[in-house]
């Protein structure tokens, strides 16, 4: 029976009841103006019973768009629809990070104010296409950003920070992984760079501090927590060290005093040549708490646990399909099986109608 994932954490100034967390994941149900509403305060609400609940990923710019049907943190009304939100997921006992992203070079126009190109930090073009309301799309070439622009960008993150307080969140979370835009600056293979944000490890981490600096004095650094993935080529990502990198990543956040660090490293991936696990090193270089995420179950994270390598694990499909996931874990119970036709769009069909363990139904 698993014995650490149920003991209590400090995060920040929030006690968490376990240390079971509720990964960020992709659904596009905002059809509205990127307004997440009473379907998402549903779906959150089952999932309360986590450790700590990290939203989908919150665009903080209308330049910041990607996907149909992602929610925003950029105006009024979706302010009010992630308050509806927040408020219930407290009601039923919950805690909840918002997760910030800007998608950089995964837009189009199509998704751009004036149809205008995608910005990044270098004209670099993703492989393959974009899923845009048009239907599919080749990527374009971005443009490069400016330097006058990048503290603009910067303050976008910031204002976003501000607005998810005002909203009812618990802290944020800063989507530094998955290929998007602070994902852009941190590697090599998208960075290019010969101005003060490209070139050493050093100058390409330079964007990523400026946000972080922004988003805590917008906020309080043990509000806020980043998300890493070191070995992921998602949207075409790649770098030439990515140990140095992400190493002097943790190194150079440790002095923030930031919620946690949140790694994206696959058990089973084939990415990592040398089949070395980063998150331990990570770990002991950011001094503080790190979230491991990649592939676990209830005994593999009891073990990551057990062995020092993370302070807390979490779940992404499982907890998708289970909203009752802490509770199965909890009990060894069979899981639900995730319907993947149903991960992005639609209604509540394989979003909010996953059933909750029963004894009395299963014989128990």
């Amino acid at each position: 029976m698993p014995n650490l994932l149920f003991t209590p954490v400090s995060v920040g100034p929030l006690t968490l009841p376990s240390r079971i967390v509720m990964a960020p994941m992709t659904r596009s149900r905002a059809a509205r103006e990127h307004v997440p509403g009473q379907l998402a305060a549903t779906y959150y609400v089952q999932r309360a019973s986590a450790g700590l609940i990290v939203t989908e990923a919150t665009q903080v710019s209308p330049e910041g768009v990607g996907y149909p049907d992602t929610p925003g943190i950029h105006t009024h009304a979706q302010v009010e629809g992630w308050r509806r939100i927040t408020d219930a997921v407290h009601v039923a006992g919950g805690r909840i990070f918002l997760q910030l992203f800007h998608v950089g070079r995964i837009s189009h126009p199509v998704f751009q104010p004036s149809g205008v190109l995608p910005v990044a930090p270098s004209a670099v073009t993703p492989e393959g296409q974009s899923y845009t309301p048009e239907g599919m799309k080749s990527f374009v070439a971005p443009r490069p950003l400016d330097l006058d622009e990048i503290p603009l960008v910067v303050a976008e993150f910031a204002a976003a920070t501000r607005r998810a307080r005002r909203a009812g969140f618990d802290g944020v979370e800063l989507h530094g992984a998955n290929g998007y835009l602070i994902d852009q600056f941190l590697r090599d293979g998208t960075n290019k760079r010969a101005d003060a944000y490209g070139g050493s490890i050093d100058n390409r981490i330079r964007f990523l501090l400026e946000v972080v600096t922004a988003v805590a004095n917008a906020w309080e650094p043990s509000r806020v927590g980043v998300r890493i993935s070191p070995w992921s080529s998602f949207n075409s990502m790649a770098d030439s060290d990515p140990r140095a990198l992400f190493t002097r990543v943790a190194a150079v956040l440790r002095p923030a005093g930031l919620a946690y660090l949140h790694v994206v490293e696959d058990l089973g991936s084939a990415e990592n040549p040398g089949g070395e696990r980063l998150t331990p090193r990570l770990r002991r270089e950011f001094g503080g708490l790190v979230i491991a995420n990649g592939g676990y179950d209830g005994e593999r994270a009891e073990a990551a646990l057990a062995s020092g390598e993370a302070d807390l694990v979490s779940f992404a499909a499982k907890f998708l399909a289970n909203p009752d996931l802490p509770e199965r874990i909890r009990r060894s119970l069979p899981l639900n099986v995730p319907d993947s036709a149903t991960f992005y769009g639609g209604t509540a069909k394989g979003y909010t109608d996953y059933p909750v363990w029963n004894d009395s139904l299963a014989g128990v």
